[in-house]
């Protein structure tokens, strides 16, 4: 067909304006005697369009167009026929009685001369054939996989590794038919003959082992095949005891093959190992820095990016090809330029930092903003590495801030800049001046308002801080609304810390409250009379504390979605606070795991079956929350899709996961601890690390074993929730809910055990080999129910005034000696972590070597009761001296805080 450049631009090429009655109306040319070919191959091509479109045939539309194809088999025009093949398969899923054609594929794969479309007809045939079937036409498949012909051969391995899945016992008895073909000169065959014969002998250790040594002394041709049995024996190391590698040499003799593909899938391999030592990659890091200096633009990016890779967790051993790397900053293929640049920064010692940067400088001009995110992200590593360069690294900053850039690009390098300024304290005042002069000339006011923040919160603990007061201002004068109102926040910052510029900032925001904008003069207003209060100002401005928004996010919600809490008022008591060091830390620990995400992998460049391995994505482990939200909110949310669980109320408070299994045993199992009003729900996330097993019918018992508390026999077990099957590697989760009649809040320690039925499954897809199984049972460690998981941390503005407003008469206090504890600062997180509340005033942070120390906690217990607690700590020679005091309405929730410490 010609589709010249005249039709194209005329918008009258073969898909313009396509529709599919149009075509199907065509498709009755295939009944005309004599057939037109050429014109029977445009009609195909638009259906093929069609369907790729992902056009809906209906059943009946695609029956009469199938049948109307196979009309087609008259012709002898060879492309004609390719055309009806392909079609056949794509409408084999949705037409009916689509075997009536199986006489016809039948006769083209056994046509005697060596037609193009022999191997066609083959994997026709395979994808319109079904189990029932294929005992029909399994010795013409034999006879294909051991063809002479290469193209016939490989259409049958290919088909046969499609029917494997659902005819694993027939396909198996092909395996000598396949071993021939894996002996063949064809190297397209060998390389898909090895993939059927491994889908064949997977389960079998020792077999695919056998097949690794026996295939790589040499006796395969294609390349291809190679990295295949480099990717099997990787898959046999993976299932060996840390430590052990009886295939390493094989991998290492590879390294000298003759194929640059087999030489870098090789090492590749080496670098991927489980806890390779640097011993192990030297030979690969060799070859791979062979490639860096190849004429070949892939050889050079594959192994560079593998490197680049490398270096996140062994700089060291990729430090001998830094100079070859070098060379590579000035590589045409900017891609190349830039995985050079990020794996030089990784690498780089102190003293190659400035020819390094020298060399970034000029680079910059020439890439993307998408490669330059992830140079500057690469240079923010560097200096938090080395300090000494802080103010070089942030020249170089400052430089490209001001440069020409989209808003994903200079938000990326504020971010860094933030980073240097949040590790390296003594880089502050270098790195607010160059965000000053940003300022001055920024086009994203996303990025002004973050820096203005920025200035108002560390402005005033630098040593000249009225300097920055005129940048401030100026955003006021010259800025649109939204700028202007984060100005007025940042100068009020500065009249509360600094008692001595206070009189000045009141003048600069008494001219604001003749701003045009109501956010504007109404922030001026708030701040002019807040300023003058210091109890105001402690509450409203120096108070760096925040809320945990996924929580009182959803803890809104719930509150408007029931109409019963709608007679009282919203308490936000409940709300959970964090400290600004807190959520900094949170965004850090999110950013890195997005970053570990975001590493580019190598992908297979090469087609074919390959071996699989167990998903260890977050998508994969779907039972455990969103390390980006708030996990609380994620467990709610699970719960409130449950019909059993979701009718219990309002969450309280959830647990950190307590673990009742170690991490190496067949079936790995946690559990979190949930608190509604009246309940209590037990959260048993499973495992089952047997690849071999099914677990069915999986459900957690449990007993009360232990107490001291009256209150434990008042709880009752009201359901449990079993996880109905449990797949290898694909987690699951029983509930056990507990009611609490009274609003009980007992401690207690329960036994648990898994009960399951099991049945023995295949491997590779985890069907059970049969419908029978037997029960087992697992016994886990015991779980404790503690005070803390009734207690909500919640943080208070003046802990000395609530303390006072409590008063003397609800005081409860007890005295205890620690004697396992040897230091003040190892008491003050066992405290932490047995009364569940938040530390007030900093008063977690213990001096090195402190003697004497008082810790101020504040909560609030489930039902809403309020608690403060004061812990004074001596440390003497037989550890340390406790004193718990603790104030709260009602006294036996200051008792039970109490009591928790012994």
């Amino acid at each position: 067909m010609n589709l010249g450049k005249k039709d194209e631009d005329s918008d009258a090429g073969l898909f313009f304006h396509i529709d599919k009655s149009t075509v199907l109306q065509e498709a009755r040319a295939f009944n005309e005697t004599p057939i037109n070919p050429r014109k029977c191959r445009l009609i195909l091509t638009k259906i093929v369009y069609l369907l790729y479109q992902s056009e809906v045939f209906h059943t009946q539309e695609a029956t009469e167009t199938f049948f109307s194809i196979t009309k087609l088999f008259q012709s002898q025009d060879t492309p004609l026929r390719q055309m009806v093949y392909l079609l056949i398969k794509e409408l084999s899923t949705v037409a009916e009685d689509v075997i009536m054609v199986t006489s016809s594929l039948m006769r083209d794969m056994n046509a005697k001369s060596d037609v193009i479309y022999r191997a066609n007809a083959i994997r026709a045939l395979a994808k319109i054939t079904d189990s029932s079937m294929l005992q029909a036409i399994e010795r013409f498949i034999k006879q294909a996989i051991v063809d002479k012909n290469p193209s016939v051969s490989s259409a049958a391995l290919v088909s046969s590794l499609h029917l494997f899945g659902a005819n694993k016992d027939v396909v198996r008895r092909w395996a000598n038919e396949v071993q021939e073909s894996i002996n063949s000169k064809g190297p397209i065959t060998q390389y898909h003959a090895l993939g059927l014969m491994y889908q064949i002998r997977q389960h079998d250790r020792m077999a695919v082992i056998k097949l690794v040594q026996n295939y790589s002394r040499g006796s395969l041709r294609s390349p291809l095949a190679y990295c295949m049995l480099i990717r099997y024996a990787c898959k046999i190391m993976e299932d060996e005891e840390p430590g052990s590698r009886s295939l390493y040499d094989l991998l290492e003799g590879w390294l000298r093959h003759k194929h640059d593909m087999v030489v870098y899938e090789a090492a590749r391999a080496i670098c991927d190992l489980r806890d390779v030592t640097s011993k192990e990659l030297f030979p690969a890091v060799s070859a791979l820095q062979l490639m860096l200096v190849n004429h070949k633009p892939t050889l050079r990016f594959a192994a560079i990016r593998t490197l680049s890779k490398l270096a996140m967790t062994h700089p060291a051993a990729v430090f001998p090809c830094n100079l070859d790397m070098e060379n590579l900053i000035t590589d045409p293929n900017r891609s190349i330029a830039t995985f050079a640049i990020t794996t030089l920064l990784k690498t780089g010692n102190e003293a190659s930092v400035d020819r390094l940067m020298k060399q970034i400088t000029g680079f910059m001009n020439e890439i993307s903003d998408e490669f330059k995110i992830i140079v500057i992200d690469a240079i923010r590593s560097l200096c938090l590495k080395f300090p000494a360069k802080q103010s070089l690294m942030l020249n170089f900053l400052s430089n490209v801030l001001r440069d020409e850039g989209g808003y994903e690009y200079k938000r990326a390098i504020v971010d860094a800049i933030l980073d240097i300024i949040y590790h390296i304290p003594e880089s502050k005042e270098f790195a607010l001046s160059h965000l000053c002069e940003f300022i001055e000339d920024c086009e994203f006011n996303k990025l002004a308002v973050r820096i203005l923040h920025l200035l108002g919160r560390e402005g005033p603990k630098t040593s000249k801080p009225s300097k920055y007061i005129r940048y401030i201002y100026n955003r006021v004068i010259l800025e649109n609304a939204t700028v202007r109102a984060a100005a007025v926040s940042a100068l009020a910052r500065f009249a509360v810390h600094l008692p001595e510029l206070r009189d000045r900032v009141k003048v600069l925001l008494t001219r604001c409250l003749d701003d045009n904008e109501d956010e504007v003069r109404d922030r001026a207003v708030m701040y002019l009379r807040i300023i003058d209060d210091e109890d105001l100002c402690k509450r409203y401005i120096a108070d760096e504390t925040t809320y945990s928004w996924p929580s009182l996010e959803r803890k809104l919600v719930e509150y408007v979605n029931d109409e019963a809490a709608h007679s009282s008022a919203f308490d936000i008591s409940t709300t959970p606070v964090i400290t600004a060091a807190q959520e900094r830390a949170e965004r850090a620990r999110v950013a890195t795991a997005a970053a570990e995400l975001a590493v580019p992998t190598l992908r297979s460049t090469q087609g074919g079956p390959t071996p699989s391995a167990p998903s260890s994505t977050p998508a994969a482990r779907g039972a455990v929350p969103s390390a980006a939200g708030d996990a609380q909110a994620g467990y709610a949310a699970a719960m409130e899709k449950i019909p059993e669980l979701a009718g219990l109320g309002s969450l309280f408070k959830s647990s950190k996961p307590v673990e009742l299994t170690e991490s190496e045993t067949e079936y790995v199992v946690s559990c979190v601890k949930h608190v509604f009003s009246e309940h209590l729900v037990f959260q048993f996330d499973c495992r089952n690390t047997l690849n071999d097993s099914l677990l069915e019918n999986v459900n957690v018992v449990m007993k009360l074993e232990t107490s001291e508390d009256d209150d434990a026999t008042a709880l009752v077990q009201d359901k449990a929730i079993p996880i109905q099957r449990l797949i290898y590697d694909i987690p699951g989760t029983a509930y056990v809910v507990y009611s609490r009649p009274g609003g009980v809040c007992p401690t207690a320690t329960f036994s648990n055990a898994l009960r399951f039925i099991v049945k023995d499954c295949d491997p590779s897809t985890g069907e059970p080999d049969s419908e029978e199984g037997y029960e087992d049972e697992y016994l886990l460690e015991d779980l404790d129910l503690v005070t803390a998981d009734y207690m909500l941390p919640s943080y208070i503005v003046d802990f000395k005034r609530t303390w006072e407003e409590l008063g003397e008469a609800t005081e409860v206090t007890e005295t205890y000696a620690l004697t396992n504890v040897a230091s003040i600062k190892a008491a003050v997180q066992n405290l932490l972590q047995l009364l569940g509340m938040h530390p007030c005033d900093g008063s977690d942070m213990v001096k090195d070597k402190a003697t004497t120390h008082t810790l101020l906690l504040s909560g609030v217990y489930v039902g809403g009761t309020k608690v403060v607690c004061r812990c004074r700590m001596v440390l003497g020679d037989d550890g340390v001296t406790l004193e718990v005091t603790a104030r709260s309405p009602d006294q036996d929730v200051g008792r039970r805080v109490v009591d928790a410490v012994c």
